[in-house]
């Protein structure tokens, strides 16, 4: 019978040991498998156009796998149109309630998917423990200070009585000194203020005096304020280093520098007209009708996307725009004096000038500022040093123009660019 209840012992050791481990390996896969799902569903832009907990472009995935079944769910991020041409119900719903189609993920595996559907059921469970856990914390946050503020209140209150009338008392005492003492105190400042007008006099006598250094004296005050002068005036109008607080805190860095978006998308009129042209918000909303930035802010829509949307009377939750829109007041960074003209399509599309030569590493500029002086000196320094390309037909038509004049034919202003608008209009 010992043997027996031994083994038995030993068995029932054993099989509590295995359900331990497999606990924990089926917790760690399922860790694994909602990290896996995770990566996934940021890398595949899936959090673009859907979140947890809210609408985006697409439904909220909150609930997801109690609406759906898998093998639905997995059928459909395969093929979306295919589903809805098919007639199935759910599909068509679907696509009638939000009419941009989602693209299909055919290279998503079936345990890819499964992935996904496990982190966005740990999301779930986030979501539910922060909202459950939001008034409860607030409340002990507010009861825990109560008695420390009265406390520290009181503390403060005990100091300054103490400091009070410690004050009192070193007043009267310095009151007594004083009156004790008031004939030498009079007598000894009469005699400081004595040897003080003597010293003072016997200096300036000296001094004056003293013609050579009086003349030196006075050339270097003129020297010197003729140089603060040239230099004050010379910078008058230069902005280098300007760095203007904008009201949408805007990332170059982001943009042009991570996302490597062409400077010319947003700034178009740079390689067509004089002006580069600010960017209207409509073209924000080509991106930002979609992209939030809800990753960096605990799936809300990030506070410097919303200005955009105030701006075009945007309403992210049902995709509408209102009939309120307001400008965004953009601060002028870079400001050229009224005789100067410059013509950025000469520069950028003839001469095929970079935007960093004259506006510096602007796709590292987390805030922009005029990274160049922009005077006429540092314009006629590259002008000296720039090679000019003449591979366009403004140069071949000035070639054209000397081999006429070479054979000794008639030549007018208008055959070499007289007729243009801009020689007379500016």
């Amino acid at each position: 019978m010992r043997n027996i209840s031994s083994v038995l012992g030993r068995l029932a050791k054993s099989i509590s040991i295995s359900l331990v481990l497999l606990f924990a390996v089926t917790t760690t896969s399922q860790a694994q498998d909602a990290a896996n799902g995770g990566a996934l569903f940021k890398s595949n832009a899936c959090n673009s156009c859907h979140a947890v907990g809210k609408k985006i472009t697409g439904p909220d995935l909150a609930g997801l796998s109690e609406r759906r079944e898998e093998a639905w769910i997995v059928k459909w991020i395969h093929n979306p149109q295919g589903m809805v041409d098919s007639g199935d119900e759910q599909a068509v719903a679907l696509k009638a309630e939000y009419p941009t189609m989602m693209a299909p993920y055919a290279h998503l595996s079936e345990g890819d998917i499964k992935d996904i559907i496990a982190y966005l059921q740990a999301e779930e469970v986030k979501l539910a423990e922060k909202k459950a856990a939001a008034p409860a914390g607030g409340a002990a946050a507010s009861s825990d200070a109560s008695p420390m503020m009265i406390v520290g209140l009181v503390a403060l209150l005990v100091v300054a009585i103490a400091v009070i009338f410690a004050l009192n008392r070193v007043t009267k005492t310095l009151e007594k000194v004083i009156a004790n003492n008031q004939a030498s105190i009079a007598e000894a400042q009469a005699k400081h203020e004595e040897a003080g007008e003597s010293s003072a006099a016997k200096f300036a006598q000296a001094f004056l005096k003293n013609k050579k250094l009086v003349f030196f004296v006075v050339l270097m005050v003129v020297g010197l304020l003729g140089v603060a002068g040239w230099k004050a005036m010379w910078n008058v109008g230069v902005h280098e280093g300007y760095k203007p607080v904008q009201p949408i805190k805007f990332s170059h860095q982001i943009h042009a520098g991570v996302n490597q978006i062409e400077c010319q998308y947003c700034h178009g009129g740079a390689f067509k007209s004089k002006n580069a042209s600010i960017p209207s918000a409509n073209v924000c909303m080509n991106c930002h009708n979609t992209v939030t930035g809800s990753d960096h802010y605990d799936g809300e829509i990030s506070p410097e996307i919303l200005k955009i949307y105030r701006a075009v009377d945007f309403d992210p939750e049902t995709k509408t725009y209102g009939n309120n829109p307001r400008p965004i007041e953009w601060v002028r960074i870079h400001n050229l004096p009224d005789f100067a003209y410059f013509n950025h399509s000469q520069h950028v599309t003839v001469a095929g000038v970079e935007c960093q030569t004259c506006h510096g590493p602007i796709q590292d500029m987390e805030e922009v500022y005029q990274y160049s002086p922009l005077t006429m000196k540092w314009c006629v320094d590259c002008h000296k040093e720039t090679t000019v390309n003449t591979d366009n037909a403004y140069y071949d038509q000035l070639i054209e123009a000397h081999e006429k004049l070479k054979k000794g034919e008639k030549m007018t202003a208008a055959m070499i660019g007289g007729l243009e608008c801009g020689k007379c209009h500016y």
